[in-house]
Protein backbone atom coordinates (compact mmCIF):
# COMPACT_ATOMS: atom_id res chain seq x y z
CA UNK A 1 0.00 0.00 0.00
CA UNK A 2 1.28 3.51 -0.73
CA UNK A 3 2.31 5.75 2.14
CA UNK A 4 0.65 8.80 0.56
CA UNK A 5 -2.38 9.24 -1.68
CA UNK A 6 -2.27 12.40 -3.80
CA UNK A 7 -5.74 13.54 -4.86
CA UNK A 8 -5.88 15.76 -7.95
CA UNK A 9 -9.33 17.08 -8.93
CA UNK A 10 -9.40 17.86 -12.66
CA UNK A 11 -12.08 19.67 -14.61
CA UNK A 12 -10.95 20.67 -18.12
CA UNK A 13 -7.50 21.21 -16.66
CA UNK A 14 -5.24 20.00 -19.46
CA UNK A 15 -3.68 23.44 -19.87
CA UNK A 16 -1.91 22.94 -16.52
CA UNK A 17 -2.21 19.26 -15.50
CA UNK A 18 0.90 17.98 -17.35
CA UNK A 19 3.11 20.56 -15.63
CA UNK A 20 1.51 19.80 -12.27
CA UNK A 21 2.20 16.09 -12.69
CA UNK A 22 5.79 16.86 -13.65
CA UNK A 23 6.40 18.56 -10.30
CA UNK A 24 4.66 15.70 -8.52
CA UNK A 25 6.93 13.09 -10.12
CA UNK A 26 9.98 15.18 -9.22
CA UNK A 27 9.26 14.63 -5.52
CA UNK A 28 12.15 13.25 -3.49
CA UNK A 29 9.58 11.12 -1.64
CA UNK A 30 8.23 8.55 -4.09
CA UNK A 31 6.00 6.16 -2.12
CA UNK A 32 2.71 7.61 -3.30
CA UNK A 33 -0.28 6.91 -5.52
CA UNK A 34 -1.94 9.56 -7.69
CA UNK A 35 -5.74 9.69 -7.86
CA UNK A 36 -6.79 11.99 -10.68
CA UNK A 37 -10.50 12.72 -10.32
CA UNK A 38 -11.89 13.49 -13.75
CA UNK A 39 -14.84 15.61 -12.65
CA UNK A 40 -16.89 15.55 -15.85
CA UNK A 41 -14.21 17.03 -18.10
CA UNK A 42 -14.86 17.47 -21.82
CA UNK A 43 -11.18 17.71 -22.81
CA UNK A 44 -8.84 14.85 -23.77
CA UNK A 45 -7.80 13.94 -20.21
CA UNK A 46 -8.83 10.26 -20.54
CA UNK A 47 -6.82 9.74 -23.72
CA UNK A 48 -3.84 11.64 -22.35
CA UNK A 49 -3.67 9.69 -19.07
CA UNK A 50 -4.04 6.38 -20.92
CA UNK A 51 -0.68 7.11 -22.55
CA UNK A 52 1.13 7.59 -19.22
CA UNK A 53 3.21 4.62 -18.16
CA UNK A 54 3.51 5.35 -14.42
CA UNK A 55 1.56 2.67 -12.55
CA UNK A 56 1.06 4.96 -9.56
CA UNK A 57 -1.61 6.89 -11.49
CA UNK A 58 -5.28 5.99 -11.13
CA UNK A 59 -7.95 7.86 -13.09
CA UNK A 60 -11.42 8.03 -11.58
CA UNK A 61 -14.08 9.51 -13.86
CA UNK A 62 -17.36 10.86 -12.52
CA UNK A 63 -20.10 13.29 -13.47
CA UNK A 64 -19.31 16.84 -12.50
CA UNK A 65 -19.67 17.30 -8.74
CA UNK A 66 -17.45 20.32 -8.20
CA UNK A 67 -14.28 20.56 -6.15
CA UNK A 68 -15.86 19.30 -2.93
CA UNK A 69 -17.31 16.23 -4.63
CA UNK A 70 -13.98 15.49 -6.31
CA UNK A 71 -12.15 15.77 -2.98
CA UNK A 72 -14.62 13.38 -1.36
CA UNK A 73 -14.24 10.85 -4.19
CA UNK A 74 -10.48 11.02 -3.70
CA UNK A 75 -10.73 10.47 0.04
CA UNK A 76 -13.07 7.51 -0.43
CA UNK A 77 -10.70 5.79 -2.89
CA UNK A 78 -7.42 6.73 -1.23
CA UNK A 79 -5.33 3.82 0.05
CA UNK A 80 -2.51 5.79 1.64
CA UNK A 81 -1.83 6.39 5.32
CA UNK A 82 -1.63 10.09 4.49
CA UNK A 83 -3.66 12.09 1.96
CA UNK A 84 -2.49 15.16 0.06
CA UNK A 85 -4.59 17.37 -2.19
CA UNK A 86 -3.13 19.01 -5.27
CA UNK A 87 -5.15 21.31 -7.51
CA UNK A 88 -4.55 20.59 -11.18
CA UNK A 89 -2.94 24.00 -11.75
CA UNK A 90 -0.77 24.26 -8.62
CA UNK A 91 2.82 23.06 -8.21
CA UNK A 92 5.01 21.53 -5.50
CA UNK A 93 8.66 21.99 -4.66
CA UNK A 94 10.59 18.66 -4.84
CA UNK A 95 10.96 18.17 -1.06
CA UNK A 96 7.36 18.97 -0.08
CA UNK A 97 6.11 15.44 0.55
CA UNK A 98 9.39 14.27 2.05
CA UNK A 99 9.35 16.96 4.74
CA UNK A 100 5.65 16.63 5.50
CA UNK A 101 5.76 12.84 5.75
CA UNK A 102 8.72 13.06 8.12
CA UNK A 103 6.76 15.48 10.29
CA UNK A 104 3.71 13.21 10.56
CA UNK A 105 5.88 10.15 11.16
CA UNK A 106 7.60 11.85 14.08
CA UNK A 107 4.51 13.48 15.62
CA UNK A 108 1.61 11.04 16.10
CA UNK A 109 -0.53 13.74 17.76
CA UNK A 110 -0.47 15.85 14.58
CA UNK A 111 -3.34 15.31 12.14
CA UNK A 112 -2.39 17.86 9.49
CA UNK A 113 0.92 19.37 8.43
CA UNK A 114 0.89 22.48 6.28
CA UNK A 115 3.54 24.48 4.39
CA UNK A 116 4.12 28.10 3.52
CA UNK A 117 2.83 29.10 0.10
CA UNK A 118 4.42 30.96 -2.81
CA UNK A 119 2.04 32.80 -5.15
CA UNK A 120 2.67 32.36 -8.88
CA UNK A 121 0.93 33.97 -11.84
CA UNK A 122 -0.92 32.27 -14.68
CA UNK A 123 2.38 31.59 -16.42
CA UNK A 124 3.94 29.95 -13.36
CA UNK A 125 6.19 32.92 -12.55
CA UNK A 126 6.61 33.84 -8.89
CA UNK A 127 4.88 37.05 -7.82
CA UNK A 128 7.40 37.40 -5.00
CA UNK A 129 4.68 36.92 -2.38
CA UNK A 130 5.13 34.19 0.22
CA UNK A 131 2.16 33.50 2.50
CA UNK A 132 3.81 32.76 5.84
CA UNK A 133 1.09 31.34 8.04
CA UNK A 134 1.54 30.35 11.68
CA UNK A 135 -0.86 27.46 12.25
CA UNK A 136 0.91 25.14 14.71
CA UNK A 137 -0.18 23.12 17.72
CA UNK A 138 -3.72 23.35 19.10
CA UNK A 139 -5.07 25.95 16.70
CA UNK A 140 -8.83 25.36 16.90
CA UNK A 141 -9.53 28.73 18.52
CA UNK A 142 -7.35 30.40 15.89
CA UNK A 143 -8.73 28.60 12.86
CA UNK A 144 -12.40 29.23 13.67
CA UNK A 145 -11.60 32.93 13.21
CA UNK A 146 -9.57 32.66 10.03
CA UNK A 147 -8.22 29.61 8.23
CA UNK A 148 -4.50 29.06 8.63
CA UNK A 149 -4.47 26.74 5.60
CA UNK A 150 -4.52 29.31 2.81
CA UNK A 151 -4.10 26.92 -0.13
CA UNK A 152 -5.89 23.62 -0.68
CA UNK A 153 -2.75 22.15 -2.29
CA UNK A 154 -0.56 22.60 0.79
CA UNK A 155 -1.77 20.26 3.59
CA UNK A 156 -0.89 16.62 4.15
CA UNK A 157 -3.52 14.90 6.31
CA UNK A 158 -3.69 11.58 8.12
CA UNK A 159 -6.38 9.46 6.48
CA UNK A 160 -7.65 8.54 9.93
CA UNK A 161 -8.74 12.17 10.35
CA UNK A 162 -11.42 11.68 7.70
CA UNK A 163 -12.54 8.49 9.41
CA UNK A 164 -13.00 10.55 12.57
CA UNK A 165 -14.63 13.72 11.23
CA UNK A 166 -16.21 12.59 7.95
CA UNK A 167 -16.00 13.94 4.41
CA UNK A 168 -15.99 17.50 3.09
CA UNK A 169 -19.41 19.14 3.48
CA UNK A 170 -20.90 20.07 0.07
CA UNK A 171 -23.22 22.57 1.76
CA UNK A 172 -20.19 24.76 2.48
CA UNK A 173 -19.42 25.22 -1.22
CA UNK A 174 -16.00 26.71 -1.91
CA UNK A 175 -15.35 27.04 1.84
CA UNK A 176 -15.74 23.31 2.53
CA UNK A 177 -11.98 23.04 3.08
CA UNK A 178 -12.07 25.68 5.87
CA UNK A 179 -14.92 23.73 7.49
CA UNK A 180 -12.86 20.54 7.22
CA UNK A 181 -9.73 22.04 8.77
CA UNK A 182 -11.85 23.37 11.66
CA UNK A 183 -13.26 19.90 12.31
CA UNK A 184 -9.81 18.31 12.19
CA UNK A 185 -8.36 21.01 14.47
CA UNK A 186 -11.00 20.16 17.08
CA UNK A 187 -9.41 16.69 17.45
CA UNK A 188 -5.78 16.96 16.33
CA UNK A 189 -2.79 19.25 16.54
CA UNK A 190 -1.48 20.95 13.40
CA UNK A 191 2.13 21.25 12.28
CA UNK A 192 3.85 23.54 9.77
CA UNK A 193 6.88 23.28 7.51
CA UNK A 194 8.09 26.87 7.37
CA UNK A 195 9.18 26.85 3.76
CA UNK A 196 7.24 27.88 0.61
CA UNK A 197 6.92 24.33 -0.74
CA UNK A 198 3.52 24.89 -2.38
CA UNK A 199 3.16 27.13 -5.44
CA UNK A 200 -0.35 28.55 -5.65
CA UNK A 201 -1.38 29.74 -9.12
CA UNK A 202 -3.40 32.95 -9.28
CA UNK A 203 -5.91 33.45 -12.11
CA UNK A 204 -7.64 36.62 -13.21
CA UNK A 205 -10.85 34.62 -13.59
CA UNK A 206 -10.54 32.89 -10.21
CA UNK A 207 -13.87 31.93 -8.65
CA UNK A 208 -12.66 33.50 -5.38
CA UNK A 209 -13.24 36.90 -6.99
CA UNK A 210 -17.01 36.45 -6.88
CA UNK A 211 -17.30 38.32 -3.61
CA UNK A 212 -20.97 37.72 -2.92
CA UNK A 213 -20.61 33.96 -3.35
CA UNK A 214 -17.45 33.89 -1.24
CA UNK A 215 -19.29 35.72 1.54
CA UNK A 216 -22.22 33.28 1.48
CA UNK A 217 -19.89 30.29 1.64
CA UNK A 218 -17.84 31.77 4.47
CA UNK A 219 -21.04 32.71 6.27
CA UNK A 220 -22.19 29.09 6.05
CA UNK A 221 -18.99 27.91 7.75
CA UNK A 222 -19.17 30.58 10.46
CA UNK A 223 -22.79 29.88 11.33
CA UNK A 224 -22.23 26.10 11.33
CA UNK A 225 -19.10 26.36 13.48
CA UNK A 226 -20.41 28.78 16.09
CA UNK A 227 -23.45 26.62 16.78
CA UNK A 228 -21.10 24.43 18.82
CA UNK A 229 -18.64 27.05 20.10
CA UNK A 230 -18.79 27.49 23.91
CA UNK A 231 -20.62 30.56 25.19
CA UNK A 232 -17.41 32.14 26.50
CA UNK A 233 -15.97 32.17 22.96
CA UNK A 234 -19.05 33.45 21.12
CA UNK A 235 -17.55 36.94 21.12
CA UNK A 236 -15.12 35.69 18.45
CA UNK A 237 -17.95 35.39 15.93
CA UNK A 238 -18.07 39.10 15.13
CA UNK A 239 -14.29 39.21 14.82
CA UNK A 240 -14.48 36.31 12.36
CA UNK A 241 -17.02 38.17 10.24
CA UNK A 242 -14.81 41.26 10.35
CA UNK A 243 -11.86 39.31 8.94
CA UNK A 244 -14.05 37.91 6.15
CA UNK A 245 -15.22 41.42 5.23
CA UNK A 246 -11.65 42.72 5.27
CA UNK A 247 -10.62 39.91 2.91
CA UNK A 248 -13.55 40.68 0.61
CA UNK A 249 -12.55 44.35 0.49
CA UNK A 250 -9.19 43.23 -0.94
CA UNK A 251 -10.94 41.02 -3.48
CA UNK A 252 -13.20 43.91 -4.49
CA UNK A 253 -10.12 46.03 -5.14
CA UNK A 254 -8.72 43.21 -7.28
CA UNK A 255 -12.01 43.29 -9.19
CA UNK A 256 -11.60 47.06 -9.69
CA UNK A 257 -14.79 47.66 -7.74
CA UNK A 258 -13.89 50.64 -5.54
CA UNK A 259 -17.39 51.14 -4.13
CA UNK A 260 -17.70 47.50 -3.13
CA UNK A 261 -14.31 47.65 -1.42
CA UNK A 262 -15.47 50.62 0.64
CA UNK A 263 -18.67 48.79 1.56
CA UNK A 264 -16.89 45.64 2.75
CA UNK A 265 -14.37 47.70 4.72
CA UNK A 266 -17.21 49.52 6.45
CA UNK A 267 -18.81 46.18 7.29
CA UNK A 268 -15.53 44.99 8.77
CA UNK A 269 -15.38 48.11 10.94
CA UNK A 270 -18.96 47.55 12.10
CA UNK A 271 -18.22 43.96 13.15
CA UNK A 272 -14.89 44.70 14.85
CA UNK A 273 -13.18 48.10 14.46
CA UNK A 274 -9.80 46.69 15.50
CA UNK A 275 -9.31 44.76 12.26
CA UNK A 276 -8.97 47.87 10.10
CA UNK A 277 -6.01 48.94 12.25
CA UNK A 278 -4.21 45.65 11.65
CA UNK A 279 -1.28 45.54 9.24
CA UNK A 280 -3.57 44.30 6.46
CA UNK A 281 -6.19 46.89 7.31
CA UNK A 282 -3.72 49.78 7.18
CA UNK A 283 -2.26 48.55 3.88
CA UNK A 284 -5.79 48.29 2.53
CA UNK A 285 -6.53 51.90 3.53
CA UNK A 286 -3.46 53.00 1.55
CA UNK A 287 -4.64 50.98 -1.46
CA UNK A 288 -8.09 52.57 -1.28
CA UNK A 289 -6.61 56.08 -1.07
CA UNK A 290 -4.39 55.38 -4.09
CA UNK A 291 -7.40 54.08 -6.02
CA UNK A 292 -9.48 57.11 -5.06
CA UNK A 293 -6.98 59.69 -6.28
CA UNK A 294 -5.15 57.83 -9.07
CA UNK A 295 -7.66 55.23 -10.21
CA UNK A 296 -7.15 51.52 -10.82
CA UNK A 297 -4.09 52.19 -12.98
CA UNK A 298 -2.44 53.96 -10.05
CA UNK A 299 -3.06 50.99 -7.77
CA UNK A 300 -1.77 48.63 -10.46
CA UNK A 301 1.41 50.71 -10.68
CA UNK A 302 2.00 50.58 -6.94
CA UNK A 303 1.39 46.83 -6.91
CA UNK A 304 3.76 46.24 -9.82
CA UNK A 305 6.50 48.16 -8.02
CA UNK A 306 5.83 46.12 -4.87
CA UNK A 307 5.88 42.81 -6.75
CA UNK A 308 9.10 43.64 -8.57
CA UNK A 309 10.72 44.63 -5.28
CA UNK A 310 9.61 41.37 -3.67
CA UNK A 311 10.93 39.35 -6.60
CA UNK A 312 14.28 41.14 -6.36
CA UNK A 313 14.55 40.57 -2.62
CA UNK A 314 13.56 36.93 -3.05
CA UNK A 315 16.23 36.42 -5.70
CA UNK A 316 18.85 37.89 -3.37
CA UNK A 317 17.99 35.52 -0.54
CA UNK A 318 20.39 32.59 -0.05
Amino acid sequence: MPKVSVVIPAYNAMAYLPTTLDTLFQQTFTDFEVLIINDGSTDNIIEWISQLADLRIRLITQENQGLTGAHNTGVIHAQGEYIAFLDADDLWEPTKLEKQVACLDKNPEVGLVDTWVMLIDENGTSTGTVLKTNGEGNIWKQIIQCTTVVCGSSPLVRSVCFQQVGLFDPAMGGSSDWDMWIRIAARYAFALVKEPLTLYRQHRSSMSKNCERVFRENQAVIEKTFKSVPAELQYLKQHTYALVYLYLAWRALDNRNYEQAIYYRQQAHTCDPKVIYSRSGIAQKFAIVVTRFFGNSGLDGVRNISRNLRRTLLALMP
